[in-house]
């Protein structure tokens, strides 16, 4: 019996030994599986995850800008898949004239745009670019590298044809009025009363023995309205020293000082009077508004002229001047081209010359052929201008009330 339990023992011995071994067995083929799968990361928030890169632009092309003085690239590309995104945030166009060695930026376009000019790449170098796409956490992603393009300037901008059309017309109508003034042919112009007036306002002056003050406005030799002024000063000088009587010129500007005293002076010349011409007469009286304006008006109060003539640009003194000159009974002509001052010197002159009357004075008064050309080429150009502004209203109106097609506009006009 001893013997029997004995064996009953090795056995459950065994037993046991064997199935320990199976166990270990498994758990080593477990663990040797588990550390062959992928390890499992733990799961992320949406609100946390890095969001994915938006969609880049495609098709990007570039060209060198028509019709313009150099430096200058279009670059056109189509839009974003993810323009409409809430991320989104535009589209930045960058720079490179060696892709290799990086872009740099260059500028940016918002949402929906397909094109950008730009206007600082360099002249007659190759250069490159690239679109990129930005998003609110700062993200960016960048289209494929475009085509070499040149910047270059061009001779021509056919955009202005139109403009050369004009021109060659102007010219031709001025050479044409200016032989035809020379032949001796008689020129029309219209009748302006204010300058018919200068030969009986310079007559009222010589039968009183009263003086002529000349004012020719307060800007500078360079406005077109004191040039056109200096041009009138000439001519009325002329009429002074043929009946002798005295002219007073004011200035308020040294430079326009200089300039008629030397018109002054040779208007007298021409007419045989050198030496009735008074330099003193042609002074620079100050630079400051008010202060001129209160030293003219008490040479009209002392000198008491006949006529005062204003002939140039004005501005918040012209009312002030005007009812001086006024008060001392003298017949008065001004002409400007300030369309603020103009009400004033209607009111308070005797006679006005408005706007381009102004510039038309000189040619009025001295029938030089030359002036009287311009003049009239001037004229021509503007009729032609009118007329054309006429057709333009007449086609357009009829185009939109669908009496013709809109198809009839184009080879009539210049669009771009």
């Amino acid at each position: 019996m001893g013997h029997d339990r004995g064996r009953l023992r090795g056995a459950r011995f065994v037993t046991g030994f064997v199935a320990g071994t199976l166990a270990a067995a498994a758990l080593v083929v477990c663990a040797a599986t588990l550390s062959a799968q992928e390890p499992i990361e733990p799961a992320v928030p949406e609100s946390l995850a890095a969001p994915e890169l938006l969609a880049v632009p495609t098709g990007v092309q570039v060209e060198d800008t028509p019709n313009d003085r150099g430096a200058s690239v279009n670059v056109t590309w189509e839009l974003s898949a993810d323009d409409e995104s809430l991320r989104f945030e535009g589209y930045r166009v960058y720079r490179s004239a060696h892709p290799e060695t990086g872009f740099v930026f260059a500028g940016r376009a918002g949402r929906g745009a397909t094109t950008y000019r730009d206007s600082e790449a360099p002249n007659n170098e190759p250069v490159y670019y690239r679109v990129a796409v930005g998003d609110a956490e700062g993200g960016e992603a960048f289209s494929a590298t475009s085509d070499a393009v040149t910047a270059s300037p061009q001779w021509f901008n056919d955009d202005r044809v139109n403009v050369l059309i004009a021109v060659f017309i102007f010219v031709v109508a001025i050479v044409y009025f200016v032989n035809a003034a020379r032949g001796g042919k008689e020129l029309f112009i219209r009748r302006l009363a204010g300058l018919d007036e200068v030969d009986n306002a310079v007559g009222r002056a010589t039968e009183m023995g009263k003086p002529i003050l000349y004012i020719s406005g307060l800007s500078t030799i360079s406005d077109v309205a004191t040039i056109a002024a200096i041009n009138i000063l000439g001519e009325v000088a002329k009429r002074t020293a043929e009946y002798n009587t005295r002219l007073i010129v004011p200035c308020a500007d040294p430079i326009v000082m200089a300039v008629e005293q030397e018109v002054v002076k040779e208007a007298y010349a021409k007419v045989g009077r050198p030496d009735s011409y008074n330099e003193d007469d042609v002074f620079y009286l100050t630079r400051s508004q008010f202060a001129y304006v209160a030293g003219v008006n008490g040479i009209m109060v002392r000198q008491r002229p006949a006529t005062i003539l204003y002939m140039g640009m004005f501005f918040a003194e012209s009312l002030v001047l005007a009812e001086t000159g006024a008060s001392v009974g003298a017949i008065q002509i001004a002409g400007t081209d300030a369309v603020t001052q103009l009400p004033f010197f209607i009111t308070s002159c005797d006679y006005t010359l408005i706007g381009e009357e102004l510039y038309a004075a000189s040619a009025y008064l001295s029938r030089e052929p030359v002036l009287l050309g311009g003049l009239k080429g001037q004229d021509t150009l503007k009729f032609i201008i009118g007329v054309l502004i006429v057709i333009t209203v007449i086609v357009a109106t009829l185009a939109a009330t669908g009496a013709i097609s809109n198809d009839f506009m184009t080879p009539l006009f210049i669009t771009h």
